[in-house]
């Protein structure tokens, strides 16, 4: 079985944001940052290179496969803020079209910046990925 690449390390995450060149979207790190340390109460850790994680939780898929990952986080990429909300999004859909401005894939929702979307309901979405992973 494949092992994940992405792990966590002691990297630091203020170091990681402060290099982050877009002023906007550096910006809107900080603010995730902290919102998603209000959700979780847990202190953020980089995991790889490039994302910020909240939380940890154990995961074992009916295939047998399992492994520990964060409950949310977030990645400032260059095409937009990359937002991981474990457990999926699926059980989320009545909240996704209160967002405002967003894209999905099939954990991630992907966000230009954060004044597209409404704070309130993406705290809820982020509280909803926490209480899924418990």
């Amino acid at each position: 079985m494949a092992e994940l690449k992405t792990k966590p390390n002691d990297a630091s995450v203020i170091k990681f944001l402060e290099s982050v060149e877009h002023p906007q979207k550096k910006k809107d790190s900080f603010t995730l940052l902290e919102m998603m340390k209000n959700v979780t109460g847990a202190e953020p850790i980089m995991w790889g290179g490039s994302i910020i994680g909240f939380g940890n939780y154990h995961y074992k898929y009916a295939s047998g496969r399992e492994g520990d990952w964060f409950q949310i986080g977030f990645s400032p990429r260059k095409q937009s803020l990359t937002l991981y909300l474990m457990g999926g999004l699926t059980h989320q859909a009545e909240l996704l079209p209160k967002l405002g401005k967003h894209k999905t894939g099939k954990g991630c929702l992907y966000i230009n910046k954060l004044s597209d979307v409404d704070l309130a309901v993406l705290v809820d979405m982020m509280e909803a990925a926490v209480k899924k992973t418990q």
